[in-house]
């Protein structure tokens, strides 16, 4: 199913909050002619909506009646509706009834007290107040669930939602995301990397457990969940560590972590990159000193930021013929240590996410890194070591290293085989 970001006005790849598009049916003709919105429960559950909010909100805005709690799970708008006009007005409630108005971050939730609408974020902590005087304002306020439960076409709607996450399978939910057990994980250091070895033989085990835990618990208790936790704490070491390719998602007024730079320049950079290379028939048509002027164009040539860019865009399938030919600028702007884990942490992403099916020669890319000189041993060996969830899930990252293994061993048997020479003498 094709999915878009929740704010369509970000053009981030990397923006971590994605929904379905809209898919659109019309049946009938004549004056029976309706719309059916096929996937309206799994939008809906992405938004952390009901789904009678947002299909009374098209009813407004088309002046057309509709259904606001069908049995059969059928949202139903009558008359002839596009699906990319039904897209452009969801855009509208999104703005209205679910960003947060200081930072625009989707993670609200609804509060109503006497007879105010308020938007809570989780991710800053604002309040807002969503404008009484639209329509679907005094239908929210006519139509509060009771305490604690909910009408059984937003239980219905939860249920399907949830089962649609857990058959995506792949160890991430419906929207892409790491699914609690890997990001949220016992396992888990505080940086996010999670040992190797650990509990890799249990998580089919866990994941039976969780899933008859929620059969077990009532259904009227069950409430819409977001695939990670958005309490106050969790946002902050969220923010914390997420890598630093994604942190631009969290730049406040066009500035980085820093205090410098526009976060739009790297998406500018990627994008350029990628359009280019393809006008030119391909990423080996690309020049480096073209590569290397763009970013200084932007102002982004010395952050490490900008490396983690330069791993999913300047390479194809033949990334271990590529490299050597790309080293001399790869040097020049890999400056630090920071600039090294950025670089590998963008290649662990373009191979585990972009090119799974070059996992298998991550030792050959690895070893092409350390014989240019870009990553320093003792980067690699701590790569090597744990799996992170910074840039991708980590059973992806899990099996990202399993198949850096050969490389990690032969770097330290040639480290052992050094020591052993400097003995001799």
């Amino acid at each position: 199913m094709a999915t878009v970001n929740i704010r369509r006005d970000v053009t981030d790849p990397f923006y971590r909050y994605k929904m379905e598009r809209l898919q659109s049916k019309v049946e009938g003709k004549g004056n029976g002619i309706k719309t059916v919105i096929v996937n309206l429960s799994s939008v809906a559950q992405s938004l952390a909506r009901p789904p009678s909010y947002v299909i009374k909100y098209f009813g407004f805005e088309l002046g057309a009646q509709t259904n606001i709690a069908p049995t059969d799970d059928r949202w139903i708008i009558n008359g002839a509706h596009e699906a990319s006009k039904l897209q452009d007005y969801l855009d509208g409630f999104i703005s209205k009834f679910v960003l947060c108005k200081k930072c625009k971050n989707p993670e609200t939730d609804v509060q109503i007290k006497n007879n105010d609408i308020t938007l809570d974020c989780k991710a800053c902590g604002q309040r807002s107040t969503v404008d009484a005087r639209l329509k679907l304002s005094g239908f929210i306020l006519k139509n509060q669930p009771k305490k604690g439960k909910k009408d059984k076409s937003t239980k219905k709607a939860d249920r399907k939602a949830r089962k649609e996450a857990e058959q995506n399978g792949d160890g991430e939910d419906a929207n892409g995301n790491g699914t609690p057990g890997d990001s949220n994980s016992d396992l888990a250091d505080e940086n996010g990397d999670v040992e190797l070895g650990a509990g890799s033989d249990d998580e089919l085990t866990r994941r039976i457990n969780a899933d008859a835990k929620a059969l077990e618990e009532p259904e009227d208790v069950k409430e819409v969940e977001w695939s990670v936790d958005v309490s106050e704490a969790a946002v902050k070491a969220r923010a914390k560590d997420l890598p630093d390719d994604l942190k631009r998602a969290l730049v406040i007024e066009g500035e980085d972590e820093d205090g410098e730079g526009g976060s739009n320049a790297y998406d500018a950079l990627g994008s350029w990159i990628l359009s280019t290379a393809e006008e030119k028939g391909g990423v080996d048509e690309l020049e480096d000193v073209e590569i290397y002027l763009k970013a200084k164009e932007l102002g982004i040539e010395a952050k490490h930021r900008t490396l983690t860019v330069l791993a999913q865009t300047i390479f194809d399938d033949n990334i271990v013929k590529q490299i050597s030919p790309r080293a001399s600028m790869l040097k020049k702007m890999i400056t630090s240590e920071r600039h090294e884990k950025a670089f590998l942490g963008g290649t662990e992403r373009f191979v585990g996410k972009e090119k799974p099916k070059l996992i298998p020669q991550v030792s050959a890319i690895l070893l092409q890194y350390y014989q240019n000189d870009l990553i320093s041993e003792d980067v690699l060996k701590g790569w090597g070591s744990k799996a992170s969830k910074k840039y991708v899930d980590v059973s992806t990252s899990k099996e990202v290293r399993k198949a850096a293994k050969k490389f990690i061993e032969w770097l330290e048997t040639a480290e052992s085989d050094e020591e052993d020479s400097d003995d001799d003498e």
